[in-house]
């Protein structure tokens, strides 16, 4: 504060201190202040924020700073203005070198199958330990129903029922833009069709499943991935396969420079969808020759090991049977 008044920017307004900032207005047209300490004295967010900012980007690091080049701010969407003017002032004041970067990174909002807030019947906000609880439980009822499953014991379903309904979780929000708001829906998020946990979980365990029955492995708990070998084209859907397989570098790039995870769910899914053509069009297990075999399944290997790689980045964990 005593930094922002002795450069001139912080100054009294009705008996607090505020930095009034170029193209920020209220409604009226009148200046919008942006407080850094109160009237009573006390201190708010932009106060501290501001000093955060030095800490992290300024301060020297044998004085205890971070020296941050890039400074990632993950709010709700409500919060935009407030960072924007915290963001102009801190470059006003000369507290952001210009290797750093300071970004906001907004989120939209969680709703309820109707729209509005999201929250329990009574109007309480929805603890994320129970909403979680309640989608292992669904997922493990569903499980549990299917008849290839009727003999397997309890520990294999709860433990796999775990990893699919958190995941949903996860996934059904990372696959939104990040920026919109989105209506929770344990229907939509553990359906098996579409772009969701569900879906991606059960084409991993599909594809494990080919790779084990073409390479004799039925009965084997954990499978073996098969050596890499010379990919032989036969087919355009093993060509489109590949094309969309090689795109994850752009695809990671592009995602660590905007921050919008919605992008790896939606390669994983249009993976997933090329994987399934490729499957119908190209047989594994019996394919021409011995050198087709082993170039498909690598292709399976490459497909398998791309959607794990990218379930990982998300926070999800895989299963090799469903």
């Amino acid at each position: 504060v005593e930094d922002l008044e002795k450069q001139g920017m912080a100054v009294e307004s009705e008996g607090a201190t505020a930095v009034f900032l170029d193209g920020y207005t209220n409604r009226d047209g009148t200046p919008l202040p942006m407080l850094i300490r109160k009237s009573d004295g006390g201190f708010n967010y932009a106060t501290t924020d501001l000093a955060a900012i030095r800490h992290r980007v300024e301060m020297a690091s044998e004085d205890g700073g971070e020296r941050a080049n890039r400074v990632l701010y993950v709010t709700d969407a409500g919060q935009s203005q407030h960072f924007d003017m915290v963001f102009a002032a801190a470059k006003l004041a000369g507290y952001v070198p210009e290797t750093a970067s300071l970004e906001h990174v907004p989120f939209g909002l969680v709703q309820g199958e109707d729209g509005k807030k999201f929250a329990t019947r009574s109007g309480d906000t929805v603890k994320l330990k129970d909403l979680l609880n309640e989608a292992v439980r669904i997922a493990g009822d569903d499980l549990r129903s299917r008849p290839e499953n009727e003999n397997a014991d309890d520990e294999t379903i709860d433990n796999v029922a775990k990893i699919v309904g958190i995941g949903a979780v996860k996934y059904a929000d990372l696959s939104m833009n990040r920026e919109s708001n989105y209506r929770f829906s344990y229907e939509r998020m553990l359906s098996l069709n579409g772009n969701t946990a569900p879906y991606m979980l059960y084409s991993y365990a599909r594809i494990c499943g080919i790779i084990r029955k073409a390479s004799g492995q039925e009965v084997a708990e954990s499978i073996q991935w098969p050596e890499a070998s010379e990919i032989v084209i036969t087919e355009d859907s093993e060509l489109e396969l590949i094309r969309n397989l090689v795109r994850l570098p752009d695809i990671l790039n592009e995602v660590e420079q905007d921050l919008y995870p919605n992008r790896l769910c939606d390669f994983l899914f249009e993976t997933s969808q090329k994987f399934n053509k490729f499957y119908e069009n190209c047989s594994v297990n019996n394919a021409e020759t011995p050198e087709i075999k082993a170039s498909r399944l690598t292709l399976c290997t490459a497909t398998a090991g791309t959607i794990r790689l990218v379930m990982n980045l998300l926070g999800i964990h895989v299963v090799e049977r469903m």
